[in-house]
C-alpha cells in the first residue's frame, strides 16, 4: 500500500456556526407512531419539566418505580398532574380528544385527532422549553364543514402534587391539593396543603365555569374542568394554548413561569429548535446506509431528552424513562462517553461535579454512588464498578476537553475510591474486588470480571492523571496494579472449556448455589441447553472440588465481553471469546444472560414478552449489544461490530418513534441514557477513529470503516476549542480520506491500518485546513 499524507490551503473562512437559522432551516423530520402501539408511552422533554402520556393522547397510570405515578408531568422533585384532556361539545353532542395519530419531533410531540361527528380536525401539538418549569399545549381545531362552528371546549387537568421516589427520606411527606381559581387573572392554581408546591394553568382564551369535578386519579389530587368558547368559521382553523407551570418551592416562581410560557411561547420554540439543531450539526453523520444515520441522529436528539436539572442539587442525565428519571453512576459512566462525542462537554462537566458531591455526601471513601433520586437521597451507595468507572469517565473527559479542572477537582475522590476498591474490597487479598458490579443476580457478589475489568482501566487511567498532577510514585503504583490486573485477568479468568472469561471467580460452595438458582431460571424459562450445560458444570464441581477460589462461566452473561470492550483481552482469546458470544444474540442484539437464549434467538423478531412485575429475565439489551460492537472494533472487526449496531437499530421506531426502548425492542424504559455509548461511541472513536489529546492541541485519526460504507462523512466533531470533520470514500484501489480543522495550529496525525503513522505539518499560518490520505496498491 501506498499512501499520500498533504496538506493544502483552503481559501474560504467558514463562519456559519454565526449565522442565525431561519425558520426553514429548523424544520425537523417527524416520525409517525404505529396503530398496535397507540397505548405505550412517549415523552415530551425539557431539562427542567417533562410530561409523559400515551400515543394515543391518554394519560394511564404507569409505572413501579412510585407504583402508577411515573407517568403525567413532573417538575422534578415533584410531580404536578396525572394527566389533562379535552372534550369539544356542540349542543348536545361531544367527542373526547382519544383514539389520537401520534408524531415524534425531536424538540415535541403532535397528536391528531379526528372528530368525525364534530366535523373537526384537532391537531395538538406540545413541547416543554428548557430552563423552564413548564408547559406549552396548542391545539388547532380545524373546522371541516361548510358552516360554523358554535360550541365549547372543555379542559380538564388532574392536579397530583407529590414528592418524587424516596421523598420520606427528605421530609417531603404528600398533602391534599387544594385548589383556588382566580379568574381575574385567567389562572387555576393548585397547592399541596403540606408543603410549598404549586402549579398553576392558563389559557389564551378567557377561561370560564371552572370548578373541581371527581377525579379518576389515585392519590391526594385534584380534577378541575373549565370551558372555553369555542366558535370557528366554516372550512377555517383556530388556535388555543394551555400552559402549565410549577414550582416546588413558592408560587410567586410557578406565576413568573406561567407569564414567560405565555408571553414568549413562539420564542421558546424556536430556541428549543435552535438547540436542537445545534446537536443535530454536532458529531453529523452522513454514510451509504442513510437509515443507520437516521438511527444515529436520532440518538443524538434522544440525548437531550435525559438532562434532568435540579439547581439545588445539580445538572446531569437520568438513566431512562419512566421509571429511572434520576441520576445513576453506572449509568453516566457509560452515556456520557457518547456525550463527549458529540460535544456535550458543558453536560458532561455538570454530570460528573453532580455524581461527585453525591458520592462524597454519601461515602467518605471516594465510593461512587448507583443510585440517586432528585431529592438528593441516595438510595443505593455504589457498586463495585461504579468507582472505578468515574476514574475512566474523568480522564476521557479530560482528553476531550483539555480542560486539567476536572482532574484536579475528582482527583482525590478518584484516590480514595481505588484505595477502598483494592484495599477493603478485596476480602481475600487476592488482587481482585468482591462485590456486585453490572449484573443483578440474586447472590452474584463474589469477584466479577466486570468490576475487576473497569478496575485495572481504572488504575490504567489514575496512572495518567497522576503524571499529570506531578504524583510520579503514585503514578508509578498504578501503573503497576494496572499491569497486573490484565495480566491475571488473561491468567486467572479465562476458561479454555467455553472459550470464555468466566463471569466470576469463587469458592465451589458459593458457586454450587448459584448453579442450582440457575438451573430454576433456565428450567422456569424453558432452556433445556442451559440445564442441561448447568447439571454438567454441577457434576464437574461436586467430582473435582477444588478448596480455593476458581474462575466459572454459568450464566454467561453479558459482562463477559468487558475485557474486550477495554480493549485488555489477549488477542488469541478475544478471537475465541468474540467468536462465543455470537451465540448469545438474537435479531435485535445481545442477551444480558445468556442462558436465557434458546434457539428461536435466531429468528425472534416480535414483541419482548416481559413479566408483569419488572424484570430483565430473558431480556435482550442495548448496553451489552453496544459493548459488543465496541469489542469487535477493538479487536479489527468493523463489519461485525456494525452488525451489532443494525441489530440494535432494528429496535428503533418499534413502539415509540424516535427511540430504542431499554429492552429490545419493546420493553423496560422506553428511551434509555446509555443507547447514545452504543452507537456513538464506535462510531466516532472507532469507525472514523478520533483519539483526542485537547490539552496537547493533538487529534490521533485511526479509521476502521465497515466494508459496506461506500462513503461516510463526519462533521463538526468538537475537541477542545477545535472542530474536526472527516469525509472517507472507498475508491477500487483503496480509499481516500480528507480532514479538514478549524484551528491550523493544531498537530493532526493519521494512523494506517499497517499502523504507519503519517505526522502532518502545522507550519500554515490560514484559519482552517485541510488533510488528505489516499491509499492504494
Amino acid at each position: 500500500m501506498r499512501f499520500i499524507f498533504s496538506t493544502i490551503l483552503l481559501l474560504i473562512t467558514l463562519g456559519c456556526s454565526n449565522v442565525k437559522k431561519t425558520n426553514s432551516e429548523l424544520n425537523f423530520e417527524g416520525i409517525e407512531g404505529k396503530k398496535e402501539f397507540s397505548s405505550t408511552s412517549y415523552i415530551t422533554a425539557g431539562d427542567r419539566l417533562y410530561a409523559i402520556g400515551a400515543q394515543n393522547g391518554s394519560f394511564p397510570e404507569i409505572g413501579w418505580h412510585i407504583q402508577d405515578e411515573m407517568g403525567g408531568v413532573w417538575n422534578h422533585p415533584i410531580k404536578l398532574l396525572d394527566g389533562y384532556k379535552v372534550i369539544i361539545k356542540k349542543d348536545k353532542s361531544s367527542e373526547e380528544l382519544v383514539d389520537a395519530s401520534f408524531i415524534n419531533y425531536p424538540y415535541g410531540n403532535k397528536l391528531i385527532y379526528e372528530l368525525e361527528r364534530l366535523n373537526l380536525l384537532v391537531e395538538q401539538f406540545q413541547f416543554s422549553p428548557n430552563q423552564h418549569q413548564g408547559l406549552v399545549i396548542e391545539y388547532t381545531i380545524t373546522n371541516k364543514s361548510t358552516l360554523p362552528f358554535n360550541g365549547k371546549l372543555e379542559f380538564q387537568a388532574s392536579f397530583d402534587l407529590r414528592p418524587t421516589w424516596l421523598g420520606e427520606r427528605s421530609n417531603m411527606i404528600d398533602g391534599k391539593d387544594i385548589i383556588e381559581f382566580i379568574d381575574d387573572e385567567n389562572i387555576i392554581s393548585a397547592k399541596d396543603s403540606k408543603n410549598n408546591w404549586f402549579s398553576m394553568i392558563s389559557s389564551s382564551e378567557d377561561l370560564l365555569n371552572s370548578k373541581r369535578i371527581s377525579s379518576n386519579y389515585k392519590g391526594n389530587g385534584a380534577t378541575t374542568s373549565s370551558e372555553i368558547v369555542l366558535s370557528i368559521n366554516a372550512n377555517s382553523s383556530k388556535k388555543i394554548h394551555f400552559f402549565i407551570s410549577g414550582s416546588y418551592q413558592n408560587t410567586s416562581d410557578s406565576r413568573q413561569e406561567l407569564f414567560e410560557l405565555k408571553n414568549n411561547h413562539d420564542s421558546l420554540l424556536e430556541k428549543k429548535k435552535l438547540r436542537f439543531k445545534s446537536v443535530e450539526e454536532q458529531s453529523k453523520l452522513t454514510t451509504s446506509d442513510p437509515e443507520f444515520d437516521k438511527v444515529y441522529r436520532w440518538l443524538k436528539y434522544n440525548s437531550e431528552w435525559f438532562i434532568r436539572e435540579v439547581p439545588q442539587i445539580g445538572r446531569g442525565i437520568a438513566a431512562g424513562y419512566p421509571d429511572y428519571p434520576w441520576w445513576f453512576g453506572c449509568d453516566s459512566e457509560y452515556a456520557l462517553k457518547g456525550y463527549l462525542s458529540i460535544g456535550q462537554f458543558d453536560l458532561v462537566k455538570s454530570n460528573i461535579e453532580l455524581i461527585a458531591k453525591l458520592s462524597r455526601e454519601t461515602n467518605t471513601n471516594g465510593r461512587i454512588i448507583h443510585e440517586a433520586s432528585t431529592n438528593g437521597v441516595v438510595f443505593n451507595p455504589g457498586n463495585l464498578n461504579e468507582t472505578p468507572q468515574f476514574t475512566s469517565l474523568v480522564w476521557e473527559s479530560y482528553k476531550w476537553t483539555g480542560d486539567i479542572s476536572i482532574l484536579k477537582e475528582n482527583f482525590d475522590l478518584i484516590k480514595k475510591g481505588l484505595r477502598w476498591i483494592s484495599t477493603e474490597m478485596d476480602i481475600d487479598k487476592n488482587g481482585f474486588p468482591e462485590g456486585a458490579g453490572m449484573m443483578e443476580i440474586h447472590g452474584l457478589e463474589s469477584e466479577m470480571i466486570d468490576v475487576a475489568t473497569y478496575t485495572q482501566r481504572g488504575f490504567e487511567d489514575a496512572a495518567q492523571i497522576a503524571n499529570l498532577l506531578n504524583e510520579p510514585e503514585l503514578a508509578s503504583d498504578y501503573q503497576e496494579k494496572s499491569n497486573i490486573l490484565k495480566r491475571r485477568i488473561n491468567e486467572d479468568f479465562w476458561v479454555d472449556d467455553f472459550n470464555s472469561y468466566a463471569d466470576f471467580i469463587a469458592s465451589d460452595e458459593e458457586t454450587l448455589h448459584l448453579i442450582d438458582d440457575a438451573i430454576i431460571r433456565a428450567d422456569t424459562l424453558n432452556k433445556p441447553w442451559a440445564v442441561e450445560e448447568l447439571k454438567l458444570t454441577k457434576k464437574y464441581v461436586t467430582e473435582n472440588p477444588s478448596k480455593g477460589v476458581r474462575p466459572f462461566v454459568l450464566h454467561h452473561n453479558w459482562v463477559v465481553n468487558t475485557p474486550m470492550e477495554m480493549g485488555i483481552a489477549d488477542s488469541n482469546k478475544a478471537i475465541k471469546a468474540l467468536k462465543t458470544a455470537e451465540k448469545f444474540v438474537n435479531p435485535f442484539g445481545v442477551f444480558v444472560t445468556g442462558i436465557d437464549r434458546d434457539d428461536s434467538a435466531g429468528k425472534d423478531t416480535g414483541s419482548f414478552k416481559g413479566s408483569k412485575v419488572f424484570s430483565y429475565t430473558g431480556a435482550v439489551m442495548t448496553l451489552p449489544t453496544g459493548v459488543s460492537a465496541i469489542s469487535e472494533n477493538n479487536y479489527g472487526n468493523p463489519n461485525k461490530a456494525l452488525d451489532y449496531l443494525k441489530r440494535m437499530g432494528r429496535s428503533f421506531s418499534f413502539a415509540l418513534p424516535g427511540s430504542i426502548y431499554e429492552v429490545s425492542p419493546d420493553y423496560g424504559m422506553f428511551t434509555q441514557a446509555w443507547n447514545l455509548y452504543s452507537y456513538a461511541f464506535p462510531v466516532v472513536q472507532q469507525f472514523f477513529g478520533i483519539n483526542p489529546d485537547a490539552a496537547n492541541k493533538t487529534i490521533l485519526i485511526s479509521p476502521l470503516m465497515p466494508q459496506s460504507w461506500e462513503t461516510a462523512k463526519l462533521e463538526n466533531v468538537k475537541v477542545g476549542d477545535n472542530k474536526i470533520s472527516l469525509n472517507y470514500k472507498k475508491t477500487k484501489q483503496g480509499y481516500s480520506f480528507e480532514i479538514e480543522v478549524d484551528n491550523p495550529n493544531w498537530i493532526i496525525d493519521f494512523k494506517t491500518k499497517e499502523n504507519e503513522v503519517l505526522k502532518s505539518t502545522t507550519s500554515l499560518s490560514s484559519t482552517h485546513k485541510i488533510y488528505k490520505v489516499t491509499s492504494g496498491i
